[in-house]
């Protein structure tokens, strides 16, 4: 029975490189196409709080998203962009405050009202330390500044989503879908308690707060158990909303989330076939009428090879309105109610779920869960599950490990031209602008500013207002960050290899791979040790766990010292633990400006006969340049199967001790 046709749900493209002025001209040509809303990619060092005069922002400015280190930078992002009308997404979490205070500020200058603004921070840090690793600040400090931009929100911009609870990157990082709705969650019951426990905002407004929170999840290319698994997120938030907080008012019990469809599932290889396998993914949050996202963006075809250029963009927007405007989705009441087959499927995945959260409570919740290591070796070990299953054939992946004879395809025939490459200028040109900005700026308003902040946190004010005097004052995003992390610290989230069980199955080949490991080392006078080492700001650290996992499992001893950490400290581990061979993993594009340091590191401190390995999303040209500047390998997302790498990285060990 057709109802009244349901309106679209917000349509976005994830979106942002080089520089302000690029992104600003890209995003008022997706506006022209049709995109209703904005999300904005930033880049590694503005995620985690650095200017581009770091040294860990080297080789990182402008690659994965927009370098944004002042006021300066958000005027220009959003030049004639009308702030006040739009609905901007900013995948931001540890530095979420920094960059919404600079966004209200530029808004106001625009003549923008705090109460016009509509959009979401996504400030959830508890996934930053499992998954993405852009964290800045231990838990309990970055939990402060979560709550404290929610308190601040709820009151001052009453439109805004201030987080956005993110379980996207725990399916990359290999959650289940049980796990997924699990830790999700426990994280919104770890924030939301907080909140209400934090005496910031009355009891009698914490229906508003509810109501403010949002979700972004993955969906996968099972539609039907993600269809299954979104309408059992309706159900459980609404019970937890209702009986652990007491919110009696369905519509501030619904859930809100938006989506962006699996990355991980898309393929290097036959790379057209992304294209089927992201609208199907597509369906999954979007037939379930009553499970529906609020806002969608999907990722394109050639995301495994490198940047998608504008068109490919404009592809995945298409692939929304298709379906929006041609076909008949939208006029009818939920298709699945009374279907018994996704009824059963809902209740066993409420069921696994309520146990798991069950047991993230009983560990004292989830921030518990993240400092004891367990949510991170879950993940771990469910991703190792899922990569024995492609590695023996049981998961299928088209073109991967199942039907790879294929036709040359006219869409990678010319692979340098089929991807954006970033300006390799930008880098200097943010340096650049940094100086002036500096050069020009009120130094005694910075100091007195920042002085405030120090002073704010040290007690137990809410921060936004002493961060908005520093982003009206002309503070940068490194000196706003670093005084925080001068009051609350650094943090090293578990990496989650030490506990995690390797494989159980593909016996004959790890026997073999092993034995090759043991005679190799007899050879050489001592086991074999590999270190993997994440270069640069990069924190997908789930190939490099995976690397490592796999590398136990054949028997080496594996140095893994997790994320972000500067070449010199690579070859400072590499010639303390005595190692065999290093292997890098990037997947942030900064592999052309961090991997030839560490091998020139590794040859200054004597350790010719180390060869480098590289891992990770690496062009072809670029490649061919590092095997000719001396690495010894190059693997990048078509190379699946992990043991037939650990066999290359033994006899790479080989061929560098001449035996």
């Amino acid at each position: 029975m057709a109802t009244e046709k349901d309106r679209p749900w917000v349509m976005r493209t994830y979106a942002g490189h080089s520089s302000a002025a690029e992104s600003n001209a890209l995003f008022r040509r997706n506006l022209a196409k049709g995109q209703t809303g904005l999300s904005v990619a930033f880049d590694l060092p503005t995620q985690t709080g650095y200017d581009a005069d770091h040294v860990l922002a080297k080789g990182e400015v402008g690659k994965v998203g927009v370098p944004i280190a002042h006021l300066g930078d958000v005027r220009a992002l959003f030049d004639q962009i009308p702030l006040a009308q739009m609905n901007t997404s900013m995948t931001i979490n540890a530095t979420a405050m920094w960059l919404l205070a600079l966004y209200q500020v530029a808004a106001q200058e625009q003549g923008a009202l705090p109460d016009e603004l509509t959009g979401t921070t996504q400030n959830d840090i508890v996934k930053e330390y499992l998954s993405r690793g852009t964290y800045a600040f231990p838990p309990d400090a970055s939990l402060r500044l979560t709550t404290d931009l929610i308190a601040y929100t709820v009151a001052n911009v009453p439109k805004w989503n201030p987080i956005n609870i993110c379980s996207y990157h725990l399916q990359e990082a290999g959650a289940t879908p049980v796990q997924e709705l699990a830790f999700a969650l426990s994280t919104a019951t770890a924030v939301l308690d907080r909140v209400r426990d934090g005496g910031q905002v009355p009891p009698e407004r914490f229906g508003d707060v509810v109501q403010r929170i949002s979700f972004f999840v993955n969906a996968g290319v099972r539609f039907i158990e993600e269809t299954c698994k979104m309408r059992a997120f309706v159900r459980l938030w609404d019970e937890l909303t209702l009986n652990r907080y007491g919110v009696t008012d369905p519509k501030a019990r619904r859930l809100r989330y938006g989506v962006q469809v699996n990355s991980l599932g898309l393929t290097e290889a036959q790379p057209e076939n992304n294209v089927q396998r992201i609208v199907l993914e597509m369906l999954g949050v979007t037939l379930s009428k009553n499970a529906r996202a609020r806002a969608v963006q999907l990722p394109a075809w050639n995301e495994a090879l490198g940047l998608p250029r504008p068109w490919d963009q404009q592809w995945s927007l298409r692939m929304q309105q298709v379906l929006a405007y041609e076909s008949d989705l939208l006029e009818y009441d939920d298709i699945f109610d009374g279907s018994h087959v996704i009824e059963a499927k809902v209740d066993e995945l409420v069921a696994g779920a309520r146990e798991e959260i069950d047991r993230v409570q009983a560990m004292g919740g989830a921030v518990a869960a993240v400092e004891s290591g367990y949510l991170k070796q879950a993940l771990v070990a469910s991703h190792a599950e899922r990569r024995q299953r492609i590695e023996s054939g049981e998961h299928v992946v088209v073109g991967v490990n199942k039907f790879e004879n294929t036709e040359p395809s006219p869409l990678t025939a010319d692979l340098d031209t089929a991807i954006q490459t970033v300006d390799p200028a930008a880098e200097s040109a943010a340096l650049e602008s940094l100086r002036r900005w500096r050069a020009e700026r009120d130094d005694k308003a910075v100091e007195v500013a920042l002085a405030k902040l120090r002073e704010a946190a040290k007690g137990t004010d809410n921060l936004m207002p002493v961060t908005l005097e520093c982003a009206r004052a002309g503070v940068t995003t490194g000196e706003w960050a670093g005084v925080l992390r001068e009051m609350f610290g650094e943090y090293r989230a578990p990496t989650g290899v030490s506990g995690s069980v390797g494989v159980s199955g593909g016996g004959e080949a790890i026997a073999a791979v092993r034995e090759k490991v043991t005679t190799t080392s007899e050879e050489l006078g001592g086991r074999l040790r590999f270190l993997v080492g994440k270069p640069g700001l990069d924190g997908h650290s789930n190939g490099a766990e995976q690397v490592a996992v796999r590398a136990r499992d054949v028997g080496f001893e594996v140095i893994y010292q997790g994320i972000r950490l500067t070449p010199e400290q690579i070859v400072a581990a590499a010639v303390a633990e005595d190692v065999h061979c290093v292997g890098l993993s990037i997947l942030s594009g900064s592999h052309m400006e961090l991997v030839p340091q560490v091998v020139a590191g590794l040859r200054e401190a004597g350790l010719e006969d180390v060869p480098v390995v590289v891992g990770g999303i690496v062009p072809d040209a670029d490649a061919r340049t590092l095997l000719a500047a001396g690495v010894a390998a190059v693997y990048t997302p078509k190379d699946y199967d992990l043991t037939g790498m650990m066999s290359n990285v033994v006899d790479v060990i080989r061929h560098a001790n001449k035996l």
